[in-house]
């Protein structure tokens, strides 16, 4: 599959725990891993300082491990107070089982493998300057970079508690300031996985040597360049501040690793916390998902927690971060391209993307061949053949090995061609990718791909060029559009949670690039680059931790909840005139897509605490135990007393699953006037767009808000009616609470069974 530049998403690993047996049945050593240990609250031992209570864990793990399972002596390598209450230690397989048994354990986990997550933006957080945003990935490298410069203008975080870690390559004193307020790394999980990190291709530091992290946390919280120039005096902000927490490496990162990051954070007093990973493969429930226990315990103490949707798309059900508690963002496109044009010597013309910047290869036609018919259709390095690849251009296929599209390039221009063409996937559709190529190369959409194959096969000296057209700003072709990468709902664990949220800028995104590393990220490539264009859900997330930054500011006193419910409900899917397009289509896309829309005063918001989130728990048929691992108070929690479903959990949108053709479905809904404006009286009355096939009911029909009734109640009733009609499996409509001032938008998300539905994929919507 062709590579998103920064293209990042989490594998998940099952721990390997095996014993080496001896002659005679018995076990003369066994196997050691990784287990995060999740212990019940009441019998955690209390420390006044981490160091003391990783001690006091290595105690609690003496005390509970009986002679027979008690070699080789475990030790304790993390200790958590905040986020998550317990420890992670090597342990084997026997003592892993034998603690799991006991009553002061809620659960042992195996510590899941995980990789950094990936592949002119209307962004505006410079008044948040109070407001510190934590990045969890791949470090950062300030090292002149504009975007982390100090501000004179910018005093000391009044809240943050956290610090920059020095280290031989990482000089805290010379590369924080306060922009860049805090630096830390975490590393233990990861070397018990996987051995030494080899400090001469990686840094066991804070520093990014990978690019991702850098792009991120400049996207999100960096000085504007022209801002930095222009800047004469202390009326321009720069932005929010920013605390990396470094926890992804060359393999990946373990969750573990990525747990403690989350606890560090929360003590340090962070105000937002971002992560861009996610699964691909099986995504994991909620209570297996280090992120999800770690956002948990952030938003429990009023943080808010953003996280990319995941880049598996264009498939159904591939979204990724799910949880109620995390603001998950899909990748859309902005108005500036990077057009490339394939010209083939019968005169047709294909229009790619290519983010190539070197010598171009001129006017006239060269020699064209395909990949398949000179050694390697998938262009793999060693495999082609130089003496029919020489000075020609050489038409690359996509394939399902682990490949980026630059590495595509790399091979043809070691194999002394002059030029690549490389296809997108068929899924993808309409997007071809753009990437920094080592030489004159272009991406090129599928249909177009096929169509440039079958000139090849039918002319017997088939040539061709590539022009280079640069940066492009234009709104043909309309912008937004969702990634054809960017991934899907309705979400697999709990489909009455309208996933992803929000959309955002995330194709083509320029921002800070490391030092230490290449544009494309080949061992070859020799150039190095102050600033990146890559694309992902990574990309995207940041955009909106920007933003949530700048509310957290305004509101201090707004619940994370309360900030996600004003960006998704005062989103709009309609731009330039017409609706948000999906690129792997080419149209109309769909909250499955998108969510609610692109991410500013709500008028009303959707609240929601740790015990609506528990509600939510239970309502999924959690066990007390499962529970306890996010609530951390022990098996104290009482399911019997929470009546809601799944579909009640008062989210600021609206997914349905009904069961039947002619299924009813009742949610519930409390909504809180925040409008400083018009407080404390205001009435708002709805506006029903209703699903195809679904009629909606919604009571009562007017809300109105005083100061001794400043929330109120409603109910909304979907009746599906699809007898008779054409069949399809997602319908979608919305809820529009308006006072005359405000649109408080709710988009409603239908799905009917597989099983009642036709099977062609042109009658999904």
């Amino acid at each position: 599959m062709a590579r998103l530049a920064g293209l990042y998403c989490i594998l998940l690993a099952a721990a390997a725990v095996a014993a080496v047996a001896a002659a005679g049945g018995e076990s003369d050593a066994e196997a050691v891993s990784s287990y995060i240990v999740h212990v019940a609250h009441a019998h955690a031992p209390r420390a006044p300082r981490p160091h003391l209570l990783a001690r006091a864990y290595n105690s609690f793990l003496r005390d509970s491990l009986p002679a027979s399972v008690a070699l080789p002596e475990p030790k304790v390598f993390y200790a958590y107070a905040r986020a998550a209450t317990g420890f992670t230690a090597r342990l084997t397989a026997r003592q892993a089982a034998h603690l799991e048994s006991l009553d002061s354990v809620l659960a042992v986990v195996p510590d899941l493998t995980y990789q950094p997550h990936t592949t002119l933006t209307p962004k505006k957080s410079k008044g948040a300057t109070d407001v510190v945003i934590g990045v969890i990935d791949t470090g950062i490298y300030p090292i002149g970079r504009p975007s982390f410069a100090a501000d004179k203008c910018l005093p000391p975080p009044l809240n943050f508690r956290g610090r920059c870690v020095s280290t031989p390559s990482f000089n805290a004193s010379a590369y924080c300031n306060n922009k860049l307020v805090g630096a830390k790394f975490f590393y233990q999980g990861y070397e018990a996985r996987y051995g030494k990190i080899d400090e001469t291709v990686e840094s066991k530091s804070p520093l990014d040597t990978e690019g991702h992290g850098t792009h991120t946390a400049s996207t999100a919280a960096g000085s504007p360049l022209l801002q930095l120039r222009q800047r004469q005096s202390c009326r321009h902000g720069a932005g929010a501040r920013i605390a990396a927490y470094k926890v992804l490496w060359k393999h990946g990162g373990v969750g573990s690793d990525i747990l403690k990051a989350f606890d560090e954070a929360i003590a340090d007093g962070v105000d937002v916390i971002s992560f861009s990973i996610g699964p691909t493969g099986a995504i994991p429930e909620f209570y297996e998902d280090a992120k999800a226990i770690g956002a948990f315990g952030a938003v429990r103490e009023g943080i808010v927690v953003s996280a990319s949707a995941g880049n598996s798309g264009p498939g159904e059900g591939t979204v990724a971060n799910t949880a109620p508690w995390v603001l998950t963002v899909a990748a859309s496109t902005i108005n500036r391209r990077f057009p490339a044009t394939v010209v083939l010597g019968n005169g047709e013309t294909f229009t790619g993307a290519s983010l190539y910047a070197g010598k171009p290869l001129g006017a006239a036609k060269i020699s064209l061949v395909y990949a398949g018919d000179v050694g390697s259709a998938l262009c793999e390095a060693g495999k082609l053949n130089a003496r029919m690849v020489a000075g020609k251009i050489v038409l690359c296929d996509i394939g399902n090995i682990p490949q980026t599209l630059a590495q595509k390039g790399e091979a043809v221009k070691l194999a002394g061609g002059a030029g690549a063409i490389v296809l997108s996937s068929k899924e993808y559709g309409e997007q071809a990718m753009a990437t920094p190529h080592v030489l004159p190369a272009a991406g090129v959409k599928f249909d177009d791909a096929v169509k440039i194959y079958k000139y090849i096969k039918t002319h017997a000296y088939p040539a061709a060029t590539i022009k280079f057209i640069g940066t492009v700003v234009s709104s043909n072709p309309s912008s937004p559009r969702v990634a054809s990468f960017s991934s899907r709902g309705p979400s697999l664990h709990a489909p009455e949670i309208l996933k992803p949220d929000v959309t955002a800028p995330g194709v083509d995104i320029l921002a800070a690039w490391t030092g230490k590393g290449s544009p494309s990220s080949l061992k070859s490539d020799r150039r190095r680059v102050p600033y990146n264009i890559i694309s992902g859900t990574s990309m995207a997330c940041p955009h909106v931790r920007g933003i949530a930054a700048l509310l957290r500011q305004v509101h201090p006193d707004w619940s994370p909840a309360a900030i996600k419910s004003a960006l998704m409900t005062t989103a709009s899917d309609f731009f330039n005139g017409g609706e948000i397009k999906d690129m792997a289509t080419g149209k109309e896309a769909n909250p499955f897509d998108y969510g609610a829309g692109h991410a500013l005063n709500p008028g009303l918001v959707y609240d929601a605490d740790a015990d609506d989130y528990v509600d939510f728990l239970c309502a999924l048929g959690y066990s007390a135990k499962q529970i306890a691992l996010f609530t951390r108070l022990g098996s104290v929690t009482d399911c019997s007393k929470s009546a809601s479903s799944v579909g009640d959990h008062n989210y600021p949108a609206f997914s349905v699953a009904f069961k039947s053709d002619t299924d009813v479905v009742t949610q519930r809904r409390v909504v809180r006037n925040v409008d400083s404006n018009s407080w404390p009286r205001a009435t708002y009355v709805p506006r029903v767009t209703s699903p195809p096939g679904v009629h909606v009911t919604v009571k009562p029909s007017m809300l109105d808000f005083s100061a001794a009734k400043t929330t109120q109640k409603y109910t909304v009733t979907f009746t599906s009616q699809r007898t008779g009609i054409a069949k399809k499996k997602h319908a979608f409509g919305s809820i529009v609470w308006t006072d005359g001032v405000h649109r408080v938008a709710s988009t409603i998300a239908v799905t009917w069974p597989a099983g009642s539905t036709v099977a062609e994929m042109s009658n999904y919507i």
